[in-house]
């Protein structure tokens, strides 16, 4: 019979949140278990294979044109220093939980026995425990369409698999044109591929401003990146040469050829194997764990946190979820997701795309009273010294409180600047704190002053 050890918190997942309140159970005194199926994903998704290594790359990427180095070996040598650096984050993530002596990890598959009870299938055997509190932070893992011969292999792959490859695509066809898609199109095009765009919809980022997604297509296509969208994928078909993609397009049949693919489809919470219905916890329609604004799903005293709960799938929510749940259980219970403002973004392309709160297209569609204000950055002196003079400011101002309510920012370090702009809106301010702040020089935050003083609001 298998042992039962009874625990105060179960921790399924080793993500930003788990892995964040497990420390924090460790540093009360509180026994609890952190369980995680695989040694590799230690700290999570974004540490081992999502935005540290992809950003690390893209960075790289942007890198080559000052190299003379030759494209094959100069993407060899950042895939070996990635995987150097991500080992390290890997482990450290590791220490950093393991120093508590009330944590234990677990190695191992999780799943549901009952609502307090939590299986583990381990290299030497299933494993049991009992607690009062559980918290599943178990991520989302990427869409794979059901498309016939589309199957994941060494040409055919994930943003997870391919930033593993060793070898440089020499073409690269992305399936899906989503964020992830484009910052992986943007990275390879740097690196050396040749990389084609496919996808379903007509044009990319169709809920973008139309400005916006015709700029971000033509610095791509710049880039030499190519696209073609209102495509039906009818079969995939693999080699020892490479890939081939048959679509319909407009009523015709169509062959793209690529030595590698990228299947970039968007990501599904990872429940598949918890066994949720032993705790009679029901998924939602896309299949997420349904949570409460304190992140309680059907059971009190189960809680999910980060991707998988279906809230916006980021690490820093995923962290943010963590407040949450620290605040209900040791604060005073006023911090909830209904606390929380419009949350930043940025997409990693060359120049980043950065947003916060509404798009000029969603305000209209509320009929909010905006003015909206546009500046070149070809209008920061900064933007001429980086050598990229690409993009703009993008920002929009209720004309009756005078408080932003939506920015884009497509240029260089817009994924820094965002942030100025997300604490303004997020403390209420009028955006004539921005617009009369003195910044240092020569910055792109300083194009604030600028694409604000256009504003004419009495």
């Amino acid at each position: 019979m298998t042992a039962m050890q009874e625990v105060k918190n179960i921790i399924i997942g080793f993500g930003k949140a788990g892995k964040t309140l497990a420390a924090l159970f460790g540093q009360k005194g509180e026994a609890t278990v952190l369980i995680e199926q695989s040694p590799v994903m230690y700290g999570g998704t974004c540490i081992n294979v999502g935005c540290i290594p992809s950003k690390f790359l893209i960075t790289q990427a942007e890198r080559r044109r000052f190299s003379e180095v030759d494209p094959t070996s100069y993407y060899q040598t950042a895939i070996q220093n990635k995987k150097t650096f991500i080992h390290q984050l890997n482990q450290a993530n590791y220490n950093k939980v393991d120093q508590f002596d009330h944590v234990t990890i677990v190695d191992g598959r999780a799943h549901f026995v009952d609502e307090h009870t939590v299986a583990v299938d381990t290299a030497t055997g299933e494993q049991r425990y009992t607690g009062e509190r559980i918290f599943i932070n178990t991520g989302a893992t990427p869409f794979i369409p059901a498309v016939p011969g589309l199957e994941l292999s060494e040409r055919i792959h994930t943003s997870e698999t391919l930033m593993n490859l060793d070898k440089l695509p020499e073409t690269l066809t992305i399936i899906g044109s989503g964020f992830i898609g484009l910052e992986f199109a943007s990275m390879y095009q740097q690196f050396g591929s040749q990389v084609t765009v496919i996808d379903t919809k007509a044009r990319i980022l169709p809920r973008e401003d139309e400005d916006v997604a015709e700029a971000v297509k033509e610095r791509l296509e710049e880039l030499g990146v190519q696209f073609i969208g209102e495509a039906e994928l009818k079969q995939v078909d693999e080699t020892k040469q490479g890939v081939t993609i048959r679509y319909n397009q407009a009523g015709t049949e169509h062959t793209l050829m690529a030595t590698h693919v990228l299947v970039s489809t968007g990501r599904r919470a990872n429940v598949a194997e918890l066994a949720l219905n032993q705790a009679e916890i029901a998924l939602s329609e896309r299949g997420t764990i349904p949570v409460n604004e304190t992140l309680q799903t059907a059971q009190p005293h189960i809680f999910a946190l980060g991707d998988v709960n279906g809230g916006p799938q980021f690490t820093y929510v995923s962290l943010d979820d963590f407040r949450v749940i620290k605040n209900f259980l040791y604060g005073d219970g006023t911090y909830t997701t209904n606390e929380r403002m419009s949350i930043a973004t940025a997409t990693f392309i060359s120049p980043p795309l950065a947003q916060v709160g509404l798009s000029e297209k969603q305000a209209k569609a509320r009929n909010l009273p905006v003015q909206v204000a546009k500046l070149s950055a070809q209008m920061i002196p900064k933007a001429k010294i980086l050598g990229d003079t690409t993009g703009f400011y993008k920002i929009l101002v209720h004309k009756e409180t005078k408080e932003i309510v939506g920015a884009t920012l497509f240029s260089q370090e817009a994924h820094e600047v965002i942030n100025l702009i997300a604490t303004v809106m997020q403390t209420k301010q009028p955006y004539t704190v921005l617009r009369d702040q003195m910044y240092t020089h020569p910055t792109m935050a300083e194009g604030l002053n600028d694409v604000l003083g256009q504003i004419t609001i009495a």
